[in-house]
């Protein structure tokens, strides 16, 4: 183990010397025309041929540089409104044409897709994504930072999240597609309102992604290495020719809501209680780069609920933001790294003691470009709850009026470098308020491109609380090696004992930690059965601030993916916890201090998802702290063409320790219909044994083709008690928005 201490610093030394060109050599033309062509999926109008085609699309998979075995062409059009796409994309096995799901920004790894990126300040770390599939399926998202995410560089940790890459970012967008005898084609009409870019002459950065389900080859205009994906915007290609006017950008969104909600906990609340509200949402485009968000009396009854997690560590749980209005941009708020996040507007409208919702009055958000740097500013106002305060006084302020807001400015700088500063303020106000009940965080970080490899990132922030008297600075540095299959990191992370961002996310307090990880990806061009191989190994050290060894994991895993679609993923994880205090791992059993060392191992094995009925089963077993654990994760899929999708999950673990065994049991069924792209049906219903109760989610959407995510819900939410199977609560909610586009 030793020996793997110095591999990932020796790799990042050597590296230092190697130099490496900047972007792809790819290059492509926009062409102007008078009269839009008409968006039905067919590619027929004649306008078409005006564009030069962009070919010569190259394999990423299976093997990379390998050409293309199927023709695609793409075609840039666009006029003094939108900017248009077309692609032609040839398949000798139209027949065999997969599509799994056709709910908006449902996933395109699974399905024959196609994807574009473009990078509309040219400066190769940031841009807006937009896919669909055979069926028409509406893909967007935006990406910030490369899709690296804040510091932390973890791709696969950062879908959707708004880090790296926020794929709940909804612009109002138009895309048709045909299935013919050749293949299929795609037509896709982007308003300019939708996107922010720079002045006249323009060049953007772009680049094509196509996936092909049936040979699973994944395909790029502007080639892309084993180690990135469409999010590496220093690889991308040069889209130029384009004159584009500034657009006027100006949308109201309003909403009706109305609800019937009954808590049966509640021993005065007898029946349910009827309610109805209405607010408003504004965006306006202050300049061309620069775009206020308004919102008044905001709702968010649409968003589906969060996944429920087993917990049984002493840490903190990050459920993922679903909020839109907050999603918009959020990559351009983002700092610190995952587990130390310096703002996490999940915070906003969330008691923090009893987790309850808080009304949000309203709020404002200016985000965008002023000159060279990117800016964002964000506040936010909520409401005050009343409730019990212990003393008989059921109408007792509990939570006071609270204003939450935060600035962030950054700079992108050549060869994928960048600076940045963030500032984030809580002030609790009125009655019911302490003078001294406030926080800010403070945060600068940066990160360095050294050729085209290597990248160094950080950053430093202090927290400032009443009463906190020292301790208040956090300090994270990470560097990254890509090239070729080969991924090497090493990271530094210090959190003091008053470090205390309220308005962030802290997984734990008062550590410091080292993370040494090793990535190699190899793919088999002479097994014919073989398609990747992806061992990789990590070894994470935690100790609190006066040397304690709290944690340390030595993590070994062996990814292997099979030519037909098969994957096993056999794990061995060594592992060292130390607790100074006794700790309550369960209900009645309590993990008394000391330190435990012990190993464990897992086999996952999955099947291929492009089939009818597809299955993903994890067993894992060995020595948990004082005793051992055995662990199994089922999930059965099954889908119909692409309108119905079905999964069933249980996961259960079988715990046995000195102290007392347990057992834990979390299952979670979801169901999808999509009638078409723009009418679907969603349900998820989860079973907990661990909170004693199981909840369900049921939800139908008629969207609005005049704005994303607008249009009609039908939401019904219920929580059951396991034992007495007695109601804890029941909610019924019907909202309508729609989206107005004043100025077009």
């Amino acid at each position: 183990m030793t020996g793997i201490l110095f591999i990932v610093p020796a790799v990042l030394l050597f590296s230092t010397s190697m130099v490496a060109g900047q972007s792809s050599s790819r290059v492509g033309q926009a062409t102007f025309v008078d009269e839009a062509p008409m968006i039905d999926g067919s590619m027929d109008d004649a306008v078409w041929a005006r564009a030069e085609p962009f070919t010569g699309f190259v394999q990423q998979l299976p093997i990379v540089g390998n050409p293309a075995t199927e023709k695609t062409e793409v075609r840039i059009l666009y006029d003094g409104n939108s900017i248009f796409i077309g692609a032609t994309l040839y398949d000798s096995a139209p027949d065999e044409i997969l599509v799994t799901d056709t709910r908006r920004d449902s996933g395109l790894g699974g399905t024959d897709s196609f994807q574009i990126i473009f990078d509309t300040y040219h400066d190769r770390q940031n841009g807006f994504v937009f896919g669909t599939n055979p069926a028409g399926v509406e893909y967007d998202g935006q990406v910030t930072n490369e899709g690296g995410g804040i510091s932390g560089g973890n791709r696969a940790a950062n879908v959707g999240s708004g880090a790296g890459f926020n794929r709940n970012w909804d612009a109002s967008w138009t895309v048709r597609t045909r299935v013919t005898d050749a293949g299929w084609t795609a037509e896709f009409e982007i308003p300019l309102s939708s996107l922010r870019y720079g002045s006249n002459p323009q060049v953007w950065g772009v680049n094509f992604q196509r996936n092909i389900s049936r040979s699973r080859e994944q395909l790029f205009w502007a080639p892309i290495g084993q180690a990135f994906d469409l999010h590496r915007l220093s690889l991308a290609g040069e889209l130029r020719g384009l004159e584009l006017e500034e657009p006027r950008n100006l949308k109201i969104t309003p909403y009706a809501v109305g609800s019937a909600s009954r808590a049966y906990t509640d021993p005065l609340q007898t029946e349910a209680d009827f309610n109805g509200d209405a607010g408003l949402d504004v965006k306006y485009g202050v300049t061309p780069r620069l775009t206020l968000d308004l919102t008044y009396n905001t709702d968010f009854a649409q968003v589906e609920v969060d996944q429920q997690v087993v917990n049984l560590t002493r840490f903190n749980v990050r459920f993922p933001e679903k909020r839109p209005f907050f999603l918009e941009n959020a990559g351009q708020f983002a700092a610190g790294k995952p587990g130390v996040d310096l703002f996490f507007s999940r915070r906003i409208g969330v008691d923090v003691a009893t987790r309850a919702a808080v009304p949000i009055l309203g709020g404002a958000r200016l985000s965008g470009r002023a000159g060279d740097f990117n800016v964002g500013f964000l506040t936010m106002q909520t409401d005050r709850l009343r409730g019990d305060d212990g003393l008989g006084d059921r109408q007792a302020v509990v939570t006071p009026y609270n204003n939450y807001s935060m600035a962030r400015v950054s700079r992108e700088l050549p060869n994928r470098s960048s600076f940045g500063a963030i500032a984030v303020n809580r002030d609790a106000m009125g009655s019911g308020s302490a003078s001294d009940d406030w926080n800010r965080t403070l945060g600068a970080d940066g990160k360095l491109g050294l050729g085209q490899f290597l990248d160094l990132r950080g950053f430093v922030s202090r927290t400032v609380t009443p009463d906190e008297t020292g301790g208040e600075m956090a300090y994270n540095l990470r560097g990254e090696y890509r090239r070729g299959g080969l991924e090497n990191s090493v990271e530094y992370t210090e959190v003091g004992d008053g470090f205390n961002p309220e308005v962030g996310f802290l997984r734990r307090r008062a550590f410091r930690s080292t993370d040494l990880r090793t990535f190699w990806r190899y793919q088999a061009p002479n097994i014919s059965w073989l398609r990747q191989v992806s061992p990789h190994t990590q070894l994470t050290t935690v100790w609190d601030l006066d040397g304690f060894l709290e944690e340390q994991i030595w993590h070994n895993h062996l990814p292997i993916d099979f030519e037909n679609g098969w994957g096993i993923s056999p794990l061995v994880d060594v592992e060292w916890e130390g607790f100074q205090e006794p700790f309550e791992i369960s209900p009645g059993v309590v993990i008394p201090a000391g330190e435990y060392r012990y190993v464990d191992s897992e086999l996952q094995v999955t099947s291929d998802n492009r089939r009818t009925l597809s299955f993903r089963g994890t067993v894992g077993f060995g020595n948990f702290l004082s005793g051992t654990q055995t662990f199994t994760n089922t999930t059965v899929s099954a889908r119909g063409g692409a309108k119905f999708s079905a999964s069933l999950g249980w996961e259960r673990r079988d715990i046995d320790l000195p102290e007392g065994a347990f057992i834990t049991n979390l299952g979670q069924a979801r169901i999808n219909y999509s009638f078409t792209p723009f009418i679907n049906f969603q349900s998820l219903i989860q079973y907990n044994d661990r909170d004693e109760n199981w909840s369900g989610n049921l939800r139908f959407a008629l969207l609005n083709a005049s704005g994303a995510g607008s249009g009609l819900f039908i939401v019904y939410n219920a929580t059951q008690a396991l034992e007495g199977l007695g109601p804890i609560n029941r909610t019924f909610i019907i909202k309508y928005s729609r989206q107005f586009d004043v100025l077009r």
